[in-house]
């Protein structure tokens, strides 16, 4: 019995180490691959005349972590991060920043819009309302992305560059790219269209957060 028990111990183990190897093995591959397309983007971008802020690690480095960061993936394999881009151009550094922020925001929720709208979509099935309802919930999704995009907050970007725009030596353009976890964006932009939904639709709570999506 003993040596039955060590011998499934023995398996367990051997398969854990297998795993865990793979793993290695998979993050190996996605760094390899990360440096690579950042090497690559790199040249492309310094010949336009971009680069990274004095102080800043490289720009490959840079674009490495972006790389990265767009790949991981939850236990479940799915994204883990959503991201979208900004530009924007200013007298200033951080003119130009602000409006590149405001651009990769509005499209960060456009996107996380698109989500909760494919969610809600696939719940309306199970819920018996009438056709104003349904109109009211079409319209309220569909005006949610400047919402969304307050209630997100300050994002940090990740990668950011800059340069000075070809004859207007004034100015500084601004590129960068943030990132959200998608988990909590979906839940932030939920309770978003609840609210804005919630004396807008005569169904009640227990109701709408089925429609949602939301466990209480």
């Amino acid at each position: 019995m003993k040596t039955l028990l060590l011998s499934v111990a023995l398996m367990c183990f051997g398969v854990t180490s297998i795993a865990q190897k793979t793993d290695k093995e998979i993050k190996k591959e996605l760094a390899s691959r990360s440096i690579k397309s950042a090497r690559k983007e790199a040249k492309k971008l310094k010949k336009a005349g971009w680069d990274v802020s004095p102080g800043s690690i490289s720009l490959d480095k840079v674009l490495e972590k972006s790389y990265m960061k767009s790949e991981e993936e939850t236990n479940k394999g799915a994204k883990k991060y959503i991201f979208a881009d900004g530009n924007g151009v200013g007298e200033t550094k951080t003119a130009a920043e602000l409006q590149a922020l405001t651009v990769a925001k509005l499209a960060l929720a456009s996107q996380v819009e698109s989500n909760v709208n494919a969610l809600i979509s696939a719940n309306l099935a199970n819920q018996q309302l009438n056709n104003e309802d349904a109109a009211s919930i079409t319209q309220t999704i569909a005006n949610s992305k400047e919402l969304i995009s307050a209630q997100l907050g300050y994002v940090e970007p990740v990668f950011k560059i800059y340069r000075t725009p070809k004859g207007n030596d004034k100015n500084t353009e601004v590129q960068i790219r943030i990132f959200y976890d998608t988990e909590q964006s979906l839940q932030i932009a939920k309770r978003v269209i609840q609210k804005e939904l919630k004396d807008k639709l005569k169904v009640n709570e227990e109701q709408l957060n089925k429609m949602m999506g939301i466990d209480n």
